[in-house]
C-alpha cells in the first residue's frame, strides 16, 4: 500500500495539517486525458486539492466534487473526491498551451484567469447537498482554495499545491498540502508559522527533491511538536458503470432516445473522468427506452 497521504496535528492542538504526494495520481490523470503542461498542473493541483479536502470530511458517504470556472483558455476543471481520497476529474480543453511565466513557470492562472469562481459541493446522502462558493483571487488553484476556506467556512488556511512537468510532458512530481490554525491560537504561534512559511521550497519541488510526507511537514511545521494521526492511500479512480451511463441514456428522455434509435441506430457515450467508452445497439437502445415508457 502506497501511503502517500498524512494527517496530523501539532501537539498544542493549534495546528492540523494534512500532506499528500500525488505524482503518481497526477501522472494518471494526464495519460487518461493526454494533457498539455499546463493543463496538466491546472487538473493535478484541482485533484490534489479535491483527493485532500475528501480526506478532511468526517462523514464516510461524502461526495466532494471541486470545480473551477475560469475566465480565460480553461472554462472548467472538475474533481470529484469521497472520504478516502480517491479522486477522478477532468479539464475542459487538455490541448490548450500558453507562453510560460517569466520565471520560466507554468503559467495556470494565466490560462485559468482571475474572473471566475470556485465552486465546493459537499454531497453528504441528504435532500441537499452543501454548496460553497468563492470568487477566483489568482486562477492558481492553491490561493483560491485558501480564500475558499476564509469565505466560505471562515477556517484561516495555508495552501499549497504543486505539479512539475518533465520535458517528456510526464509528472516527475506532484504533490500539496493544507495547514489550518485552530480557534484560540495565539500570535507568537501563528508568526512562528509564517516564518517557516517564508523559507520553504514549493511544494512540488520538495516532492521532486525525494523529500517524504514527513520530512516535507517537518520542513512547513520546524520547530512545533508533531503528531501524526494517520497515514493512508490515495489514489486516481474512476467509479463509473455501465448501470450509470445507461442513466445518463435514459436521462435525455423520450423524445431524444427515440431520434437517436431512428437516426444512428446506436449510441456511444464516453465517461469524462476515465475516457472509457460505452456502446449501445439499436436493441439495447430500444430495451432502454421501454423501461422510460413502462
Amino acid at each position: 500500500m502506497n501511503k502517500n497521504m498524512m494527517i496530523g496535528m501539532t501537539k498544542d492542538g493549534f495546528i492540523r495539517f494534512y500532506v499528500a504526494n500525488t505524482t503518481e495520481m497526477v501522472e494518471k490523470a494526464r495519460e487518461i486525458h493526454q494533457t498539455t503542461p499546463v493543463a496538466t498542473a491546472a487538473l493535478g493541483r484541482s485533484i490534489t486539492a479535491a483527493s485532500i479536502m475528501g480526506k478532511m470530511e468526517k462523514n464516510d458517504n461524502v461526495k466532494l466534487t471541486f470545480q473551477v470556472r475560469g475566465s480565460n483558455l480553461i472554462k472548467s476543471i472538475v474533481a470529484v473526491s469521497d472520504s478516502n481520497g480517491t479522486v477522478k476529474g477532468y479539464i475542459s480543453n487538455p490541448d490548450i498551451d500558453i507562453l510560460l511565466k517569466e520565471n520560466g513557470k507554468l503559467d495556470v492562472g494565466g490560462a485559468v484567469g482571475k474572473d471566475g469562481s470556485l465552486i465546493i459541493i459537499k454531497d453528504l446522502g441528504l435532500k441537499e447537498p452543501y454548496i460553497g462558493q468563492a470568487n477566483l483571487v489568482s486562477g492558481e488553484i492553491a490561493e483560491d482554495v485558501a480564500s475558499y476556506y476564509m469565505s466560505s467556512e471562515q477556517q484561516p488556511s495555508v495552501v499549497s499545491l504543486g505539479v512539475f512537468v518533465d520535458r517528456d510532458m510526464k509528472v516527475e512530481a506532484a504533490g500539496g498540502f493544507i495547514i489550518q490554525t485552530m480557534p484560540g491560537i495565539d500570535e507568537d504561534t501563528i508568526v512562528k508559522l509564517e516564518n517557516n512559511l517564508g523559507k520553504i521550497k514549493t511544494a512540488s519541488q520538495m516532492v521532486r527533491d525525494g523529500m517524504s510526507n514527513l520530512e516535507i511537514i517537518e520542513a512547513v511545521l520546524e520547530g512545533f511538536e508533531l503528531e501524526i494521526m494517520e497515514e493512508s492511500e490515495i489514489k486516481y479512480e474512476c467509479d463509473c458503470t455501465r448501470e450509470r451511463i445507461e442513466k445518463a441514456l435514459i436521462s435525455v428522455g423520450v423524445v431524444e432516445l427515440k431520434k437517436i434509435i431512428e437516426e444512428d441506430e446506436k449510441a456511444e457515450l464516453s465517461c469524462h473522468f476515465c475516457n472509457k467508452k460505452y456502446s449501445f445497439d439499436k436493441e439495447e437502445l430500444e430495451s432502454l427506452l421501454s423501461e422510460i415508457t413502462a
